[in-house]
């Protein structure tokens, strides 16, 4: 009898202990992020002759996190190293307002310019340079760490406001009475 209650404990502990671990594992394997080394400056012209590790070295015009890892499912980028467009989504251990204050600071040392910014539960940077504009967008993760998309794309052609001719009213004729 109680070997039978010492099996039934057993099982019993290794149900309420067992499950949740496996269940924890099953998430973590579930992770496709990539962790990357942040570009702290633009790459050495013999950067393929020092190793050739991958890391964020391929994104040299912008400012990296440490601890970044790229969420491979929400990125999306064509193009060679300082001309890429398209997004790169990063999920950080940093809370959302230390990020929004990394890319306000060390943005413009990469060559931004910035047009606009607005911090909230979703904050917002935009910046511009040469002829392209990036846009970054932060928000809070569920649990801690913060989400961070990077959105670069080619900067449209404005046609300059000058050159765009008035609009004028047609002139207004007083009604005509006929007798």
């Amino acid at each position: 009898m109680t070997s039978m209650k010492l099996r039934l404990d057993t099982t019993r502990y290794i149900r309420i202990l067992g499950l949740p671990v496996i269940a924890l594992l099953a998430v973590a394997a579930c992770d496709r992020a990539v962790g990357i080394a942040p570009s702290t400056s633009r790459p050495a012209a013999n950067a393929d002759q020092q190793g050739g590790a991958v890391s964020f070295s391929q994104f040299a015009d912008i400012p990296i996190p440490t601890g970044s890892k790229m969420n491979l499912d929400r990125t999306l980028v064509l193009g060679p190293q300082d001309t890429w467009i398209g997004r790169l989504a990063l999920d950080t251990s940093h809370k959302t307002t230390d990020m929004f204050s990394f890319f306000k600071q060390k943005a413009p040392e990469f060559g931004w310019q910035e047009v606009t910014s607005v911090r909230s539960a979703v904050s917002v940077l935009t910046y511009t340079r040469e002829n392209r504009v990036m846009t970054i967008q932060i928000q809070g993760k569920t649990i801690t760490g913060s989400e961070v998309d990077i959105t670069v794309s080619p900067r449209g052609g404005l046609a300059p406001v000058s050159a765009t001719p008035p609009v004028t009213a047609p002139p207004v004729r007083p009604p005509v009475t006929v007798r």
